[in-house]
């Protein structure tokens, strides 16, 4: 294969998702009865939860037709195709083909299967290539991991390529113009300098003159799946638990629609949980979705191939250092597919 050719994937793969990492990709609360049809990463699915509620997904494909599994019948542990009632399992198998007696096709692994974990009142499912088939574990910030914060998951489709939704959050000064009138970033300075600092899961983007008064700095981290930190300070008018906190993961749907996630957090116990949780359904959460249409209407209104034109500067350090990690993922995930093919055609 031409270099060419491997640099044309490699941009394909980095424009539809980077593979062998898990993704947010519903709400928990999407998912009851019925199955549920999605398109994440270029791919289709369908999720439902079994009689326990465990969550399972598959390749949203009737093996023997075409027909979506996810226009069918939930089973429990199967679906049932609507088309001609072939039922298929969680691990992609199909378990019966009610038409047909002895139908060779009871038994055969048909469709692909997604791990699935929930997590923090969503799903998220493992997409990994084909030399990554058992995912890595889920490790989580300890924002969404420890009982001693409180968080609210909000997401959001917004109908641009994940990429430019990665890109908006790895620019702290924007912020202090886009946001400036929202209540908790109308303060600090508009101009600074950046710098870049390494940490285990990745790196930190930060100012350098000015600390826990805007939006200051932002995380990039991975640790089986690829998610952004930052904390906005919040004075004391706005309720207990310091800083606010927010854990974002952008999840492709298709080159041109991603998924946003973004659990709100601060760190509170006992009493001060209730009223923090109070105090953000009845006066916070209006005055977040309205910072989160702002980002919104900008990054869908980007001009054509905005990346292509783009003339960055000091304060986009942490924005290329980004884009330079998963351009190197995007890469090698090709070129070591590529490199094993020759291998299986032998075999």
């Amino acid at each position: 294969m031409t270099t060419d050719t491997l640099e044309a994937l490699a941009e394909d793969r980095l424009n539809k998702g980077l593979l062998n990492l898990w993704y947010p990709v519903l709400p928990s609360w999407a998912v009851q009865g019925a199955p549920v049809g999605i398109t994440r990463l270029s791919q289709n699915i369908v999720v439902w939860r079994d009689a326990d509620g465990q969550v399972h997904a598959i390749e949203d494909r009737c093996p023997h037709r075409g027909a979506r599994l996810s226009m069918g019948w939930n089973l429990g542990d199967r679906l049932a195709c609507w088309y001609h009632g072939v039922e298929v399992d969680g691990t992609g198998t199909v378990v019966d083909v009610p038409a047909v007696n002895d139908c060779p096709l009871v038994g055969q692994s048909c469709v692909k299967s997604y791990p699935a974990e929930e997590r923090n009142d969503a799903i998220f499912l493992y997409f990994g290539d084909a030399l990554h088939a058992e995912p890595p574990a889920l490790d989580l910030p300890e924002q969404l991991t420890s009982d001693e914060y409180s968080a609210f998951l909000c997401t959001a489709i917004w109908k641009c390529n994940y990429r430019y939704a990665v890109d908006n959050v790895m620019d702290p000064m924007h912020g202090a113009y886009l946001h400036a009138q929202s209540h908790s970033m109308a303060f600090g300075d508009k101009q600074a300098d950046m710098r870049v600092r390494k940490t285990d899961t990745g790196f930190i983007f930060e100012k350098t003159g000015q600390k826990d008064v805007n939006f200051d700095w932002v995380e990039y981290g991975e640790s089986g799946a690829i998610w952004l930190r930052l904390s906005i300070p919040y004075r004391k008018q706005h309720g207990p638990g310091g800083s606010f906190y927010i854990i974002g993961f952008a999840t492709p749907m298709d080159e041109n629609h991603t998924q946003v996630f973004f659990w709100r957090v601060r760190k509170v116990q006992g009493w001060q949980r209730d009223v923090w949780r109070f105090l953000y359904r009845n006066r916070l959460e209006g005055l977040h979705w309205a910072v989160l249409e702002q980002d919104r209407v900008v990054l869908e209104r980007m001009a054509p191939d905005a990346r292509g034109h783009e003339f960055l500067y000091q304060h986009d350090v942490g924005l290329s250092r980004l884009r330079r990690v998963m351009e190197k993922q995007a890469h090698s995930q090709v070129a070591a597919l590529n490199d094993a093919a020759p291998a299986e055609a032998a075999e």
